[in-house]
């Protein structure tokens, strides 16, 4: 991942990179607002939903990142070094160099990455509450909330490699102090998450 990534800089003295991958959701999800906005904003005109389109896909994985830099600004307060960042196709990905020493590091590590996608769909919430949904502003601070608020949601399952199954490893972790039964259960715990997931995709398909 490294190798096909481009560097974007340094944010708190970690480095920020993008992987190729990214382009492609970055169009998909462009692309897709520009239908989105076509349908709930059928009075705007193509620029204008082209626009919003594109501010929104930014502030959208600026939210990623944001995520990603919560993770790894709590991991260097406890002293877990952090190499960077990768944006990459199914959002991004913080490089940190090494395994919390105690649960209560694994779970605060963990649930702060939900925690700032509730907060930031929170906010999102309030400019939309508070501006006409008409406007560019109202229309990109409404599915802002709608969506971080369901990432944080989703990302709160408790199997891994989600951060609700960190954070489930984190409790087992302290209930039985030892960290590699802990491991062992949410690994399990998120292959049947994920097959409880497929299932439901080829039912609903």
């Amino acid at each position: 991942m490294t190798r096909s990534s481009i560097k974007l800089g340094r944010i708190f003295g970690i480095e920020i990179s993008a992987h190729i991958s990214w382009a492609i959701i970055v169009v998909l999800v462009t692309l897709s607002l520009v239908s989105y906005f076509g349908m709930t904003q059928p009075d705007w005109s193509l620029t204008m939903r082209w626009g919003a389109s594109i501010v929104t896909a930014l502030l959208f994985f600026g939210s990623v990142l944001v995520h990603e830099l919560a993770h790894s600004l709590v991991a260097k307060r406890y002293g877990i070094p952090v190499r960077s960042i990768t944006l990459f196709l199914f959002g991004g990905v913080s490089q940190i160099e090494s395994e919390a020493k105690r649960p209560s590091e694994e779970f605060w590590i963990a649930i702060v990455g939900p925690l700032t996608r509730f907060a930031i769909g929170a906010l999102a919430g309030i400019i939309f509450v508070i501006t006409s949904t008409n406007t560019v502003i109202g229309a990109v601070a409404g599915w802002l909330a709608g969506v971080n608020v369901v990432l944080a949601i989703f990302n709160m399952l408790p199997g891994f490699p989600l951060d609700g199954g960190r954070v489930m490893r984190s409790l087992i972790w302290f209930k039985t102090g030892n960290v590699r039964k802990a491991t062992r259960i949410e690994a399990r715990v998120g292959q049947g998450i994920a097959a409880i997931m497929m299932l439901t995709g080829l039912w609903m398909f």
